[in-house]
This record gives structure tokens, C-alpha cells and sequence, in this order.
């Protein structure tokens, strides 16, 4: 069956239009020669620019589709996207951690559809913070780390996340410095500027970029490395057109 590292999983949801969730991971992951598996946390009904409603997998169903993988490959690294709730999310970690002890998690907290449709508003952030302690990167925007931790600057927000895990402060939204990232590694931060290639927004690069960083870290780059070349992954898969799906490449 090959190697450790050659196999990489996404948990997600299963986006029909292909931009984001399970199939763009998978895309991902194949573009960076690992093998690339997926369990379906939601059903989403939306295309890449409208959101109309998201059907959920039971709990019990995610990890059943889990252990069927996992008796057959082992997974060095395991990307976790769209997830109902923080009881589920924390169940799969759970599980994860027990199953696959080594295992790399990252986790990209989708707390809103770029289409507009929003997911989670209420956040128990005492529950939260004891999930993170399991979790290797968390990689939230601008938004999603001060609606994460209640703070109202977004590098104050990623300074409380660090605490408890390695964080990746996407820049995308950011009002000041656009395209900037910052990776916060226990008391170390490291500012990862743009490549400078002429981009368009796409419709699941949150997905993309996470999806780029476990690949890299599969194939043994170390967090720093792994997100400068998922940065620069991103920029080309967000220079590939002028559509918001956008096009992989090995």
C-alpha cells in the first residue's frame, strides 16, 4: 500500500460545484503527488457563487466512513474543514487522536461561506481552546480569528489561538496588508508576504490553501516551509483564470 506519508484525508463537506470542500481538497492533494482520500461531513447545496442550504452527516456516519479508511491507510496528515458544531468537531478529534496518535491535524475553521451563508455564530471558546490542544495548525482569515477567540484584532486573535496550537492568519480579508499570512509557531511569528503573480478571487481557496499545507507536510516539509510553498500554490491556483473556480496544477 505504499508508504506513511502517501496518503493524505480530507473531512469536509461535499461541495457539488467542485471549488471547495472534499473535491477541491482531493484536487489538492493529487497536484502535490500524494494520494488523497475523503470523508463527508455535510452535503452543501450551492454552486460557486450562490449557497442555498447544507444537509449534515450524523456524527456517527463521519466516523464510520473514517474507520473503513483506516483499516486499510494510514494517514500521515488529516485536513478537517466544514464540521456542524463543536460537540462534532471535538468527537472527530477525539477519535483522530486515539485511532491515529501521530497523525498531523489541520484544521481550517469555515465559519462562513464565501457565498454568504453563515455556520456557526455562537462559540463556547472554553470547549474550543481544549480542542485546539490537539490540533497541530488551526488557519483562520482575518474574520475567523477574532470570531473565534472575541478578540477585535485579528493578531491579538491569533496571539490567544497560539496558545494552544501552531495558527496560519490568512490575510485575504485583511483591510491593511491584503495577501499577507502570518504563521504563529509557539513564541515565534513569521510574516509570509505575497508572490506578487496577478490574482482573481476563487471561490474555495480557504480549502485550497489547508489542503496545500497538509500535502507539504505528507511530504515532509517542515510548518514553515509546508505553508510558504501552499502559499505559493494558492497565489498560482488564484492566477489561473478570471472565473471563481479555479484550475489545479501539478
Amino acid at each position: 500500500m505504499g508508504g506513511l506519508k502517501n496518503y493524505v484525508l480530507s473531512i469536509a463537506g461535499f461541495d457539488p460545484s467542485g471549488g471547495a470542500g472534499v473535491l477541491a481538497d482531493v484536487k489538492t492533494f493529487e497536484s502535490h503527488s500524494v494520494t488523497g482520500m475523503s470523508v463527508v461531513t455535510a452535503l452543501t447545496f450551492q454552486n460557486d457563487a450562490e449557497f442555498e442550504a447544507v444537509k449534515w452527516m450524523k456524527q456517527e456516519e463521519i466516523l464510520q466512513q473514517y474507520d473503513v479508511l483506516n483499516r486499510r491507510f494510514k494517514f500521515s496528515v488529516i485536513k478537517i474543514g466544514l464540521i456542524e458544531n463543536l460537540e462534532v468537531l471535538g468527537a472527530i478529534v477525539t477519535h483522530l487522536r486515539a485511532s491515529a496518535p501521530h497523525c498531523l491535524i489541520v484544521w481550517d475553521p469555515i465559519l462562513k461561506a464565501s457565498a454568504g451563508f453563515t455556520f456557526h455564530e455562537n462559540m463556547d471558546r472554553f470547549r474550543l481552546f481544549q480542542i485546539l490542544k490537539s490540533i497541530t495548525l488551526v488557519t483562520p482569515n482575518t474574520d475567523e480569528a477574532k470570531l473565534l477567540t472575541g478578540k477585535e484584532n485579528e493578531m491579538q486573535a491569533a496571539e490567544e489561538l497560539v496558545k494552544y496550537c501552531a495558527v496560519l492568519l490568512k490575510g485575504g480579508h485583511s483591510a491593511e496588508q491584503l495577501g499577507t499570512d502570518y504563521l504563529f509557531v509557539q513564541d515565534k511569528m513569521e510574516r509570509l508576504t505575497p508572490f506578487g503573480l496577478e490574482v482573481s478571487p476563487k471561490h474555495g481557496s480557504g480549502c485550497v490553501l489547508s489542503s496545500a499545507i497538509a500535502a507539504q507536510l505528507a511530504k515532509g516539509e517542515n510548518m514553515l516551509n509546508a505553508c510558504l510553498q501552499a502559499k505559493k500554490y494558492t497565489e498560482q491556483f488564484l492566477s489561473s483564470n478570471s472565473t471563481l473556480i479555479g484550475t489545479h496544477y501539478a
